[in-house]
């Protein structure tokens, strides 16, 4: 396939989301991600159809990792064409195996891990009056989540099926542990930054502070509450009661 063609394939693959929906989730962004591919068929109507029915179903994962998936995808539908092949299965089988772990290790690296890193690299630039912070924050995180999608597309259609070798090479799970431990370094730096400042503390934020103190303690009573098996209509009630208690209080 042409390099033009699959520039194409993967530029649409950063839609994928556009047409999210809660009933096959990002099938039709996966599709329109196949287009430039479906435009070989030269207007075959039965394998056009086939291709579209095989695709159209339920699929979900991390955005950011639809890139390994798209390109392993295309190989083995490339390979079905070459052959002559209509009622090949394997791609459909393998996307739908994909889509679950793949989710499970996005969610953890890029949502738990690699975001608030980022985040917090542009709060610590912004603590030291940066203008750059949010740029360099931005380019941060972006950076990685482009190379992994685009990555993983050219990975993925030239390995096809053995596509999945790339991503547990980039071990992005272990990757997230040690990130999480930087975050802590970081948030430490942060700590310490804003305590080295000789700055007169008011009344009114320490109150505040001490509100939201509070209101996270009653979040982890409840949610100590649920895993002792209370009710959640118990929880509700009694949080109103205690709510109500202390807007009494003068």
């Amino acid at each position: 396939m042409k390099s033009s063609r699959l520039v194409s394939i993967f530029l649409r693959s950063l839609l994928i989301q556009a047409s999210f929906n809660f009933w096959r989730m990002q099938n039709l962004g996966f599709v329109y991600a196949l287009i430039p591919f479906i435009r070989l068929l030269n207007r075959d109507r039965g394998r056009t159809q086939e291709l579209l029915v095989r695709h159209l179903q339920l699929f979900n994962s991390h955005p950011y990792m639809t890139g390994p998936i798209l390109g392993s995808v295309v190989h083995i539908e490339e390979e079905n064409l070459k052959k002559q092949s209509i009622q090949n299965e394997d791609a459909g089988t393998l996307k739908n195996a994909l889509c679950g772990p793949y989710a499970a290790i996005g969610d953890s690296f890029f949502w738990g891990a690699y975001r608030p890193l980022s985040a917090l690299a542009g709060v610590l630039l912004a603590v030291h009056e940066s203008v750059a912070a949010p740029l360099i924050a931005f380019c941060m995180y972006n950076s990685v989540a482009l190379w992994v999608r685009w990555k993983g597309f050219t990975e993925g259609y030239r390995l096809g099926k053995m596509g999945i070798d790339f991503v547990r090479r980039l071990d992005l799970l272990g990757k997230a542990r040690k990130i999480r431990w930087i975050s802590l370094s970081f948030l430490a730096l942060l700590a310490a930054f804003i305590a080295s400042k000789d700055v007169a503390v008011p009344l009114v934020p320490l109150v505040r502070i001490g509100m939201k103190i509070g209101v996270l303690f009653c979040i982890l009573l409840c949610f100590w509450a649920v895993k002792k098996g209370v009710s959640p209509a118990h929880i509700l009630y009694g949080m109103v009661v205690i709510v109500f208690l202390l807007c009494t209080v003068k």
